[in-house]
């Protein structure tokens, strides 16, 4: 299925996962991760973050999603932009791709993505949006992705 790139609030999207941009302790933050917490019932989020603990930058990880119209909140972990030399672009993709194959792996039929590390972390916007899509369609070109729906939730003015 193609990639869909959407405006709206991810924490109202429907899907089997809602990629969550996470930290590397999967804790409540600002911007897209304070919403989805608070959507999800921060608290049983939370507890379900602290079982697992940590998730390395570039990787993902996943909970049940609680109060979320979803089954999965995965959490995967962007760079922080560092000026781009410091293999800002090779973990971007690498948390788009792991959060990819965590979705297959659970079954799942749809995706929906933020623009991770776009935010606070300060990953130019446009940049973000060439990894994330250039990742999601090689994804998608796979037996892996080939039923999947991926939506990238793109949210604000600036989006």
């Amino acid at each position: 299925m193609p990639l869909r790139i959407v405006h709206g609030d991810i924490v109202r999207t429907k899907a089997d996962a809602i990629v969550n941009a996470a930290n590397e302790h999967l804790l409540a933050g600002g911007g897209v991760c304070g919403a989805i917490f608070r959507a999800a019932g921060a608290a049983r989020l939370q507890a379900a973050c602290d079982e697992i603990g940590h998730c390395d930058t570039g990787s993902a990880v996943a909970t049940p999603a609680f109060d979320l119209p979803a089954r999965y909140v995965i959490h995967a972990v962007g760079p922080v932009w560092q000026g781009g030399s410091r293999g800002e672009r090779e973990l971007l993709a690498g948390c788009y791709a792991s959060s990819l194959a965590l979705a297959a792996d659970l079954g799942c039929a749809s995706i929906a993505f933020p623009l991770i590390s776009a935010g606070i972390y300060g990953y130019p916007k446009d940049e973000a949006l060439v990894v994330a899509t250039e990742t999601i369609e090689s994804f998608l070109a796979t037996d892996a992705g080939a039923d999947m729906d991926v939506i990238l939730v793109l949210y604000g003015a600036g989006a």
